[in-house]
């Protein structure tokens, strides 16, 4: 009996999940970790310091990493580095409601212009008004009474020079840790203002 041609067929491999973002800087994270791990017999998923980043473009299913790195590396040509100021941990996103315990940062011009960048090159949009964030950890259930009995308020005062941006792989399901795909380096030629940047157009839902 002769092998069929979906015997031949080659393997398809399946999308991978994808996001870009900042990675926290490892002393950095490391300082951040410690703030939570008084917490961590409550119904609490802790990011472990190695995974602490920010993220610029939400994650997508991504059928060519190859491609979305060249697409990266053109969204960065030319955009130079800059500061980004960590400024409080607490609950997020809404205090009454929270859902993480986070990090918040200064929305600065820079981060600001970048992320709008990211997302026109990325063909994405985001409605939400941007409040740039470190996740510290992810609460499981019950959010509201958590934060009312282990309440958190802490000014911070942490500066990390942003020289680079990140293509990470999230987890499969079950799995644990983010992969850095690609790191490119952000350049010193020009610097970008959010409001010389056009969001693609997309249609009403």
């Amino acid at each position: 009996m002769s092998p069929t041609s979906t015997e031949h067929a080659p393997a398809v491999a399946p999308p991978a999940r994808v996001f870009v973002g900042l990675k926290i800087a490892p002393e950095i994270a490391t300082k951040l970790a410690q703030i939570v791990t008084t917490l961590e017999e409550l119904p609490l998923r802790l990011v472990k310091p190695d995974d602490i980043h920010l993220t610029l473009v939400s994650p997508w299913n991504e059928t060519s990493t190859r491609d979305a790195i060249e697409k990266l590396r053109a969204a960065v040509s030319g955009i130079g580095a800059f500061s980004l100021i960590l400024q409080h941990v607490g609950y997020g996103p809404r205090p009454g409601r929270p859902r993480l315990i986070w990090a918040d940062c200064a929305a600065s011009d820079e981060i600001t212009a970048l992320r709008v960048h990211l997302l026109q090159a990325f063909g994405q949009t985001e409605e939400r008004p941007f409040q740039p964030h470190v996740t510290l950890a992810r609460i499981r259930a019950n959010g509201p009474a958590l934060a009312r009995r282990h309440p958190i308020d802490q000014q911070l005062s942490l500066t990390q020079r942003v020289e680079s941006v990140e293509l990470f792989q999230s987890p499969p399901p079950g799995g644990v840790g983010y992969r850095v795909l690609a790191s490119l380096r952000l350049g010193e030629t020009r610097r970008l203002r959010a409001d010389s940047i056009e969001f693609p157009q997309t249609a009403n839902a």
